[in-house]
């Protein structure tokens, strides 16, 4: 009776979960304050804002000053 739940994956796959997501935002800040963006700019954007620029690092170290 119990084999249609682990026919379905996705019945039974991980969930993401919140904590996760809080981690991987902080560890995108943390890779914009290494390319050069000042921290108080980092942490006045939104994520969407931060993980578009983490797109283009070497265009974002160019316009930092930092190569």
């Amino acid at each position: 009776m119990s084999d249609t739940i682990f026919r379905n994956k996705n019945l039974v796959r991980p969930r993401k979960s919140a904590k996760d997501r809080v981690r991987r935002q902080r560890l995108h800040r943390q890779r914009l304050i290494a390319l050069g963006v000042p921290e108080e700019k980092v942490n006045k954007m939104d994520p969407s804002a931060v993980r578009t620029m983490l797109r283009h690092p070497k265009k974002v170290a160019a316009q930092t000053g930092k190569a």
